[in-house]
């Protein structure tokens, strides 16, 4: 089944305009009736949280109401049905198979709308090899673009987490990696990125997104990005750094949408001759390395007290 990734997350909200502008100044284009999209189309999708046409909420804090996923071609949609309602009821209408997992997460598939990218990569000028920046290309300016090219992956808590996998390996995804006694990260067949779906283990009360991510172009684009974001006044809640499995660059951050939102770039790719590996969770499995946010600050005397460049206060022991 040649499901490529998720097309859109729909969110029920309170506020729709506080998430519509975080969503803005995270770096997504409003481009009406509540959709706010990457540069390849995929989107967040805001409704308010009493909105009749959403599915039914978890019955937890959560705020996510569905995830939609983009398939290659309409003979991928034939096959999901029909592997479906094996065991549940689905609706097909106008192009769209929707449909409730085993966590009661809903699903939605449609043949995707992702739009082609034609976008250059962060380049690296790397001693020993060939510069990937030609003479008097610059690397990097204050004012330089880091938008959200596509939607990545989201991270659903679920308590059941092999019941829950067993009913996305049914549509064709395969562990890429593991912790044990916590999750798998799943990748369907449609994308070599390592991940599009990564499932955390938790008591019932919890179920529902952990975060969700979009692909920037690389990895001074997530330090330009987040760095934007906290200066707009918005939380970090863990980074910059860079994962380990997965080997992506992340910066994470609070949000209203009930969830934590992610900047992430440069996920390992990875085909069907991969062996999945396994580890405990953890800090030394989680991160190859981990920084701080802090003010701007340059070598020439110690930063005015408060000021611009000041550096934050010592941590008491």
């Amino acid at each position: 089944m040649n499901i490529i990734g998720p097309d859109a997350l729909v969110f029920g909200v309170d506020d729709l305009a506080a998430c519509g502008q975080y969503l803005i100044d995270y770096g997504l284009k409003d481009v009406g009736a509540g959709r706010y999209e990457a540069l390849d189309g995929t989107a967040v999708v805001l409704r308010a949280k009493d909105d009749p046409a959403l599915p039914p909420a978890l019955g937890t804090a959560s705020l996510l109401r569905e995830t939609v996923y983009g398939v290659a071609d309409a003979a991928t949609l034939d096959a999901i049905e029909a592997e479906l309602r094996r065991d549940r009821e689905v609706s097909r209408r106008d192009g769209v198979l929707r449909c409730v997992d085993d966590m009661g997460f809903a699903l939605a598939f449609q043949v995707s709308v992702r739009r082609p990218l034609a976008l250059a990569p962060e380049t690296v000028n790397a001693p020993g090899a060939s510069p990937q920046r030609a003479p008097n290309e610059i690397g990097v300016a204050p004012d330089m673009p880091a938008l959200p090219r596509t939607l990545s992956h989201v991270v659903y808590f679920v308590p059941d987490v092999a019941k829950a996998e067993a009913f996305y390996t049914r549509l064709g995804f395969v562990c890429t990696d593991r912790f044990t006694g916590v999750g798998p990260f799943l990748r369907p067949a449609g994308t070599l990125d390592h991940h599009t779906l990564f499932m955390i283990e938790t008591p019932p009360f919890m179920k529902g997104c952990e975060h969700f991510t979009f692909h920037l172009g690389g990895p001074t684009e997530v330090l330009l990005a987040g760095t934007r974001f906290v200066e707009k006044g918005y939380e970090s809640f863990w980074g910059p750094g860079r994962h380990l499995y997965g080997s992506n660059w992340f910066w994470y951050f609070n949000s209203p949408l009930g969830c934590h939102v992610e900047y992430d770039a440069d996920m390992d790719l990875h085909d069907d001759t991969w062996t999945a590996r396994e580890t405990g969770m953890g800090a030394d499995a989680s991160q190859a390395f981990l920084f701080q946010y802090r003010q701007k600050w340059a070598p020439s005397g110690p930063p005015s007290p408060g000021g611009e460049g000041a550096a934050p206060p010592a941590a008491k022991p």
